[in-house]
C-alpha cells in the first residue's frame, strides 16, 4: 500500500502521468504543513493576521466537570481580541440525553451567524488548556462541510505565555450567511461502531487514559461500565502534545499510532469519553495525511451505558 503502479521505465523515457485514483492516494497520505488554516497554526501566525477582516476567532474552552473551572467567566475575563465564545454544550443536540452531541445543522448555523461567523471567514478555534476541546469544535465545523478552520497550536496558555495581547471586551457581531452541508461520513453512530469493531473494518482509537482503557480506573461520569470497545487500541491524546501543549509534528503523531499498533492504512474511527478528546486524535490523523478517519459522537458515555455490547478489560 503507498506504492504507485508506474510498473519499469527506461531512464530515458518520460514517467507515465499518475491516473486520478494515484494521485489522490498521494494527496491523502501527505503531511500538512506547519501552519495550515485547515487544520492547525502556530500563535505566530494567528498573531500576524489578527486583524485580517475575514479572520473569526472562537474560544472553545470546555472543562470536566470535576475541574470545578467555568470556561464562560473564563472568557469573560480575558480571551484573545475579537474571539467569540463558543459553547459545546449549549450548541449541540440538547435532544440526545448523551453530552454535547453534534449539533442538527440548523441549530449550527443559527449560533454562527448570530456570532458573525459565516461564508468566507477563515476560523481560528482555541481553549485554555493548549489542545483539547478546541479539536471537538474544528471537527464539528468539518462535519458542516466548512474545512478553513484551524486549531490554534497551544492554545490560550501558550498565546498569554509569549505575552501576546488579550482583552476582556466583547466582539463587534455582524451577521453573516453560512452555508453548511453536512459530512456524514465524518461521524458514527453506535450501531456503525459496533459493526466495524466486531468484523474488523476500522481501528477504533481510543484517546482515554490507560487506567479507563484498560478498566483500572473508574468512568467520571456514573452508571458507565468501566473498560473499552473490544479490538480497540488505547492513544491516549496526552501523548499527540508536547509539553507546551502544542502538537507533535507529524513524524512523531505517526510514530505513536505506530507504536499503539494502529494499522494506518486501514479506516479510523475515534472515540473517548464523550466526543471532545477523540477530535484531538481526528486532529492528529489529518495532520499526518491519513483522511479516511470518523469520529464516535456517542462515545465511552454510549458504549459503556448499554450493558448488551461487549466491553473488553486489560490493555490493547
Amino acid at each position: 500500500r503507498g506504492a504507485f503502479p508506474w510498473g519499469r521505465h527506461l531512464a530515458h523515457r518520460p514517467r507515465p502521468a499518475l491516473g486520478r485514483d494515484e494521485l489522490q492516494k498521494a494527496r491523502a497520505m501527505t503531511p500538512s504543513p506547519a501552519d495550515d488554516p485547515k487544520t492547525l497554526v502556530s500563535t505566530d501566525w494567528l498573531a500576524r493576521h489578527l486583524k485580517d477582516p475575514d479572520l473569526r476567532v472562537l474560544d472553545a474552552t470546555w472543562f470536566m466537570p470535576a475541574m470545578g473551572r467555568d470556561a464562560r467567566a473564563e472568557y469573560d475575563a480575558a480571551h484573545i481580541p475579537g474571539a467569540r465564545f463558543f459553547d459545546i454544550d449549549e450548541i449541540s443536540d440538547q435532544r440526545s440525553d448523551l453530552p454535547h452531541m453534534a449539533p442538527p445543522v440548523e441549530k449550527f448555523m443559527s449560533r454562527l451567524r448570530a456570532m458573525g461567523v459565516g461564508d468566507g471567514h477563515q476560523v481560528v478555534v482555541y481553549d485554555a488548556l493548549g489542545i483539547f476541546s478546541a479539536a471537538r469544535v474544528w471537527w464539528t465545523f468539518r462535519l458542516m462541510g466548512k474545512t478553513d478552520i484551524a486549531v490554534l497550536d497551544g492554545g490560550f496558555s501558550k498565546w498569554k505565555a509569549e505575552g501576546h495581547e488579550t482583552e476582556d471586551l466583547p466582539p463587534i457581531v455582524r451577521d453573516r450567511h453560512m452555508t453548511v452541508s453536512r459530512q456524514a461520513g465524518l461521524v458514527k453512530d453506535v450501531t456503525q461502531v459496533a459493526h466495524a469493531a466486531k468484523l474488523g473494518l476500522a481501528e477504533v482509537l481510543d484517546a482515554r487514559s490507560p487506567g479507563r482503557f484498560a478498566g483500572a480506573e473508574p468512568e467520571p461520569r456514573p452508571g458507565l461500565r468501566a473498560g473499552h470497545i473490544p479490538g480497540s487500541r488505547n492513544i491516549p491524546f496526552g501523548t499527540l502534545l508536547n509539553a507546551d501543549g502544542t502538537m507533535k509534528d507529524p513524524a512523531a503523531l505517526r510514530a505513536v499510532f505506530e507504536a499503539a499498533g494502529v494499522d494506518l492504512s486501514q479506516p479510523a474511527i475515534t472515540s473517548c469519553g464523550s466526543g471532545i478528546t477523540a477530535a484531538v486524535l481526528a486532529l492528529a490523523l489529518e495532520r499526518i495525511g491519513h483522511r479516511d478517519w470518523a469520529l464516535y459522537d456517542g462515545s465511552w458515555a454510549e458504549w459503556g451505558m448499554y450493558d448488551d455490547l461487549p466491553v473488553a478489560t486489560g490493555a490493547a
